[in-house]
């Protein structure tokens, strides 16, 4: 890695529709390359900030409060953001009869894309588009209110894998192995280092390879599974996504009110008659190891750093799996690779 001595972070207010992104855009000027910013959920504003080099030399760490402090006041009429306890219900079409396409979770946001006179709007978040209740989205100057309380500083991954790193250092051991768009909490910044949290994992990266942005959460898609599935598979994945959005509490097995992710995997196996010890490294031995190319809905994904596993989740197929993740995002879906996989298994026999 090159790590460049002259850097400057450009501020700068732009309102279009697409996501709520808050970015801090580095330029590296010895390595003359710009990492620009990522639209992501659907709202309608970037913000790019300007730091002298001279004053970030003087001060090491720049404060998460500082960041969050940029976001001012904009025009956010195409905003809205899910005002419910644990998900709202995306439909492909106006009606309650109509089939669910996607979850916009708690406090996620949304752009906004046309009004039905029946209550209804067209709304558009990460990859979904769909229709929803209006009375279950906060919009306006409120909506613009609660994305500052609700929105979380993330790195980008800007480079085709970042080693998380257990130091600030590149002699630092490696944690996990992170791929390119994935996004992490960021806990604190310096000036040639984040620190990071992915589940329930802590380490660092080169502040060159991410883009820091202000974020809100972005719907998931729950669109049935391809054919080939077994029936208890499908079902197991089916049930899983009904507790999308719920929240994460470490040491749970609530998969309403809170659980943490072997509390969640134990959950979901449990409904279906099979039996898991209640941790994730007890998890890892409860049935076969398989490779990735093996994998199928249902099967138990582990993560963690090196070879101690500290998450699981389960695969739920199209390269995801779903899992309780952080208290931040609660049970959510993630792309199998969104980390480096320790180890999958097979538990179910079919």
């Amino acid at each position: 890695m090159n790590h460049s001595t002259t850097r400057f972070i450009k501020i700068s207010c732009l309102c279009a529709t697409g996501a709520l992104l808050f970015a801090l855009n580095t330029k590296y000027t010895s390595a003359e390359s710009i990492y620009g910013e990522q639209p992501l959920a659907g709202i309608s504003v970037t913000l790019d900030k300007y730091y002298d080099s001279a004053n970030t030399a003087a001060s090491s760490e720049i404060t998460i409060a500082t960041l969050e402090s940029s976001v001012a006041a904009y025009d956010y009429n195409n905003l809205g953001i899910a005002s419910v306890d644990n998900h709202l219900n995306i439909r492909k079409s106006p009606g309650e009869d109509q089939k669910i396409i996607g979850k916009l979770p708690k406090n996620a946001g949304c752009t906004i894309i046309d009004e039905d006179k029946n209550g209804w709007v067209k709304i558009k978040s990460g990859k979904v588009t769909g229709y929803v209740k209006k009375d279950f989205l906060v919009t306006g100057d409120k909506a613009v209110s609660l994305a500052k309380k609700v929105g979380s500083l993330v790195a980008t991954v800007n480079t085709q894998t970042l080693n998380v790193r257990q130091e600030p250092s590149l002699l630092g051991g490696v944690v996990t192995s992170v791929p390119s768009e994935e996004d992490m909490e960021v806990t604190s910044v310096t000036t040639d280092w984040v620190k990071v949290k992915i589940d329930d994992d802590e380490g660092f990266v080169a502040r060159q390879y991410i883009d820091l942005s202000y974020q809100l959460e972005k719907a998931v898609s729950v669109e049935e599974l391809t054919t080939g599935t077994s029936s208890v598979r499908a079902q197991m994945v089916a049930y899983a996504k009904q507790f999308l959005g719920n929240p994460y509490v470490w040491g749970g097995t609530s998969l309403t009110n809170g659980t943490d992710c072997s509390g969640f995997t134990l959950g979901i196996y449990s409904r279906f008659g099979y039996s898991l010890p209640r941790v994730s490294r007890s998890q890892a031995y409860s049935g076969a190891s398989i490779g990735s190319s093996s994998v199928k809905p249902g099967d138990l994904v582990f993560y963690g750093s090196g070879d101690y596993i500290s998450h699981v989740a389960m695969y739920i197929g199209n390269g995801q799996v779903i899992h309780a993740s952080n208290p931040r995002t609660g049970i959510k879906i993630s792309n199998m690779f969104y980390r480096s996989p320790i180890k999958i298994v097979k538990v179910i026999n079919d």
